[in-house]
């Protein structure tokens, strides 16, 4: 069973701030289908090198919604786009789509 996204890292950094933990969440909110749209681009242009920038930029997100294993699949799709590979390619595709379910319901 794949991991499930939680708030328990924001809850943490945000020393019960809810206004931070707000604005922190609307950030998430409205950048991930964009740095996720420009992922799906470059991958099906086969431009590893800028899809690993994209992976990059997502595994953030990744962490911050507490999917530790997840950001461990992230780091080395990562390393292996940088390498030429596109092994781990749908584990990390499925990570976008349990954010993508999590982000819709907040």
């Amino acid at each position: 069973m794949m991991e499930q996204p939680n708030l328990s890292y924001i809850h943490s950094m945000s020393g019960g701030d809810i206004a931070f933990e707000e604005k922190l969440i609307a950030i998430i909110k409205a950048e991930f289908p964009d740095e996720k749209q420009v992922y799906y681009k470059n991958i099906a242009a086969k431009n590893y090198p800028l899809t690993a920038e994209n992976v990059h930029k997502l595994k953030h997100k990744i962490s911050i919604l507490g999917l530790e294993k997840s950001y461990e699949i992230a780091v080395a799709f990562e390393n292996n786009l940088l390498e030429g590979s596109t092994e781990l390619q749908d584990d990390f595709e499925s990570i976008l789509i349990t954010i993508t379910n999590y982000l819709q319901q907040l």
